[in-house]
């Protein structure tokens, strides 16, 4: 069995991770899917962020909710880039759903995170949220740690629904089974016993050696996500299912 690769965060490996850089350069690597998180702002606009600050994606004080969308913000990552990606503006969530409208070839994992869910309530960021990926609900899965996310995701909406597992647990498992989500995702590192059985697909992370998400693959696992994904795709086994936008 061959999984297909997810890339996390974009094409995080070489570029700045949530940055519209690295996706784009995911999608030209051969990408199928790429997963990217969001938090919700003062405003209610959706920016692709992983923290509540731009301390570590940006070197520069502040909180996500104490101000409004700004596209002078650049999250280059200069701890790890330096100066290499000076400029990458804070993506707006339209302007990447703008990336995947126009690669029907593409599926997104898009993670809603926690910080804004406790930040400004559950119902308040789900329903902006789904409204806001309605024009790419084909092509979307919502995924998040928050179990009423998820919930809310299954109940409210038609969008597929994943789940990111904080332990591989009893308890765990046994709330998967009653929320039955599309996706289970889970660090591989947690995962010390056989996969749970259910009406889902494995999703594991962050995996950047081949021959280890085809071992997992050979346990069951549908989607490996990567942080490497141009690397990863160069594996001559896992070549094979890249993904490549439709010539004109």
């Amino acid at each position: 069995m061959t999984p297909i690769l997810v890339a996390h965060r974009g094409y995080m490996h070489r570029y700045p991770e949530n940055s519209i850089s690295g996706i784009r350069a995911a999608i030209d690597a051969g990408a199928c899917i790429i997963e990217f998180d969001v938090q919700m702002t003062a405003d209610q606009a959706f920016v692709l962020l992983h923290d509540d600050n731009f301390k570590r994606t940006a070197g520069v004080a502040g909180s996500v909710f104490d101000q409004s969308f700004s596209a002078s913000i650049s999250v280059h990552e200069p701890e790890r880039f330096e100066d290499q990606f000076k400029s990458e503006p804070l993506p707006l969530l339209e302007q990447v759903l703008a990336l995947v409208s126009a690669n029907p070839q593409l599926s997104v994992f898009v993670e809603i995170k926690q910080e804004s869910l406790k930040q400004w309530g559950v119902d308040r960021v789900m329903s902006n949220l789904i409204a806001a990926l309605k024009p790419i609900q084909q092509q979307c899965v919502i995924i998040s740690f928050d179990l009423d996310a998820v919930t809310y995701v299954k109940t409210q909406s038609k969008f597929r629904a994943g789940w990111v597992l904080h332990r591989y647990d009893e308890q765990h498992q046994m709330l998967a089974q009653q929320l039955s989500p599309q996706y289970l995702i889970c660090n591989y590192k947690k995962v010390t016993d056989d996969l749970w059985p259910g009406n889902w697909q494995w999703m594991l992370y962050d995996i950047d050696k081949p021959e280890l998400a085809l071992m997992w693959a050979n346990k069951g696992v549908a989607l490996i996500e990567t942080s490497d994904i141009g690397g990863m795709l160069e594996h001559p086994v896992l070549a094979g299912r890249a993904c490549h936008p439709e010539s004109d």
